[in-house]
């Protein structure tokens, strides 16, 4: 079951509060349990300071009747009392169950004592398993819905990463879901508890003194008055405090990824500064939060202080009018102060609930987001592996106010390399992001060895396929591990294989293990060309029937590149390649060159006809010799 928010913000508390309550279904047989626990645990709570009560009786009526002369009834004890003239005597007397002449029943206050302590051993141990029970259900619940976000991130289309900073999607999966989880452990728990503790401490309030129990009920709607007020001003404070922490985490996250290119600019001042930005947003929010909602607390606590005093008072006076027993009494101040207790934890946990509610808002809004167009339900999948495209008619836009690529055609031979050149924004990139589907074309179709890709599956199109980009992304692990990650299932000679034919044994020989070379995360512990080299060799391991390379031997230097093209040469194959490059030495030897500019194919052949041709690659390539004393550049790097 995948429970969906209705489209709510935090800012929509009770929406958003059901919502929550819904991933909470699947665990109802805990929550059951730990409501069962909770209950039970509360009345043996809630009858304990009536069964303390009824022993400071015994001790009472022990002490006033040991003063009683013996052999008379507990009427002519107070009859002669007021002939005494002690008539408030007399009325206290008339309240207890003392018997004249008789002291302390010790036996009747042992068992008393020994009932109150079965009784609290009992709580204590449904309170433990109501703990227990909370605990699996929540941290279950937890489980599923980070299960459900990782999920939904593989089905999020790849335009919503292009809008979202990466450092606020991660702190909404990491930073905002663990504190729902505590939110939601530390209020439950509280909340059953404190609700359940204020029902039963009212009935028992009432059972002893309707008047008293009316005096102290006074306190709810005071309470509730105070929560509500306080609430409403905290709750947006809570809001812009987790939406700066998620933009906190972004800056931090992108000055560490890119540490070294910052440092090379010199602008950590600009970054130290955006990020004192974002940190004194964040901390003026944080403590306008706490601040607002800590006042919940005291103000509680000095309501309910408040109508202590009143209970003991008017418990006092009832006493010595004989109206009410000294344990009845003791027990009504024992309950009026634990009849706040909970009123002041419901008040407390309002802060607690309104920051956890605004996190679950955020995870909600990664759960909601528009997700890729699903997988055609009656797949086709291509008979044979030859690797021939074909662009036919394909439009495609990322803003409909905005063209991009119109009417653009071609066909990609297999076994064919296929250069795509072009000035920046041309839309050579866009091209194979749409052959991988990464985004869904507006009109024409894209097909490959025949079949539609729109009406493949996404893993069988990208089966077909395997890319290497300028961007290399390496796992902390083994070489190996990072080459058999395009195809699991590996076997150490296909690894060693695609190591030997992408050229990287030749540096991996030199380290210490070899190809079981331990690399850190990002590729720490090798140059960026050898990081390449790796997921180049990932690709080839993947035996695609159609390679892509977007600036992929812009990392290394011209010797590897022609090693690169070397080992490009002896698996292309039956396979099409579609290199996206600025270095001409990269891309002369294709068998068609498309030359793009403004989403159209306005030049294609090979490097002879296009440079005899006198159009725009001969201007592109006569550029880029120029600028680079007649090397190879065609373009600045990242077009």
């Amino acid at each position: 079951m995948n429970p969906q928010a209705p489209g709510s913000k935090a800012r929509n508390f009770r929406a958003s509060a059901t919502t929550l309550l819904g991933w909470l279904k699947p665990e109802r047989f805990l929550l059951a349990l730990a409501v069962l626990c909770v209950l039970g645990s509360v009345v043996c709570t809630v009858v304990i300071p009536k069964v303390l009560g009824h022993a400071t009786d015994l001790v009472f009526n022990g002490l006033i009747g040991s003063t009683l002369p013996a052999g008379i009834s507990k009427e002519q004890a107070i009859a002669g009392l007021r002939e005494q003239g002690q008539n408030q005597l007399a009325d206290m007397v008339s309240g207890t169950n003392a018997v004249p002449g008789v002291g302390i029943d010790f036996d009747a206050v042992g068992r008393t004592l020994i009932l109150a302590i079965v009784l609290v051993a009992i709580a204590a141990l449904l309170g433990w398993w109501q703990g227990l029970a909370l605990n699996l259900a929540v941290q279950r619940t937890m489980r599923r819905l980070r299960s459900n976000v990782e999920a939904k991130i593989h089905r999020l289309p790849l335009g919503y990463f292009d809008t979202h900073a990466r450092g606020d999607l991660l702190s909404r999966v990491t930073n905002d879901i663990d504190n729902l989880s505590q939110a939601m452990q530390q209020t439950f728990s509280q909340l059953l508890t404190s609700v359940f503790t204020v029902l039963g401490i009212v009935v028992m309030m009432f059972w002893i003194s309707p008047t008293l129990a009316l005096i102290a009920l006074i306190s709810i709607p005071v309470s509730v008055i105070i929560t509500a007020l306080v609430a409403r001003r905290s709750k947006p404070h809570f809001v812009n405090q987790w939406r700066s922490t998620g933009e906190v985490s972004g800056i931090v996250e992108e000055a560490y990824s890119g540490h070294e290119l910052a440092t090379a600019y010199g602008r950590e001042a600009q970054i130290a500064a955006t990020f004192a930005r974002s940190n004194e947003q964040m901390f003026q929010s944080s403590w306008r939060a706490q601040f607002i909602s800590g006042m919940i607390m005291p103000l509680l606590m000095m309501v309910g202080n408040i109508n202590y005093m009143l209970v003991a008072v008017l418990g006092g006076l009832r006493v010595a009018s004989g109206t009410m027993t000294l344990g009845d009494v003791q027990a009504f101040v024992q309950y009026s102060r634990q009849f706040t207790q909970p009123l002041t934890q419901i008040g407390a946990m309002v802060n607690q609930m309104q920051s956890g509610v605004a996190s679950a808002e955020r995870v909600f809004d990664v759960l909601t987001a528009d997700e890729q167009s699903p997988d055609a339900v009656d797949a086709v999948v291509p008979e044979g592996r030859t690797g021939r495209v074909e662009f036919d008619h394909v439009s495609f836009r990322y803003d409909p106010q905005r063209p991009l690529i119109e009417d653009l055609s071609f066909v990609a031979q297999p076994g064919r390399m296929v250069a795509i050149v072009g000035p920046t924004g041309a839309g050579k990139t866009t091209l194979v992001n749409l052959l991988m589907r990464f985004y869904d074309i507006d009109s024409g179709r894209i097909t490959i060895d025949g079949a539609d890709t729109a009406q493949m599956t996404r893993a069988q199109l990208r089966e077909r396929t395997g890319m290497v980009l300028q961007d290399t992304w390496l796992f902390e692990g083994t070489i190996a591990e990072n080459i058999a990650y395009g195809r699991p299932g590996a076997t150490r000679a296909e690894i060693e294989e695609a190591a030997r034919v992408s050229y990287v044994d030749r540096f991996a020989h030199s380290l210490p293990e070899g190809l079981d070379t331990v690399i850190t995360e990002g590729g720490g512990g090798v140059s960026a060309g050898e990081k390449q080299l790796i997921t180049i060799a990932r690709a080839f391991i993947a035996d695609p029937s159609v390679l892509i390379l977007d600036e992929a031997t812009s990392s290394v230097d011209t010797r590897t590149e022609r090693l690169l093209q070397q080992a490009m040469a002896s698996i292309r194959q039956d396979r099409t390649s579609f290199v996206i490059a600025h270095r001409l030495s990269t891309i002369r030897d294709a068998d068609l060159i498309l030359v793009m500019n403004d989403g159209r194919i306005v030049e294609q052949g090979t490097h002879e006809e296009l440079y005899a041709a006198d159009g725009a690659y001969r201007r592109l390539a006569d550029a880029a010799r120029a600028s680079a004393g007649g090397t190879v550049d065609l373009e600045p790097a990242g077009g």
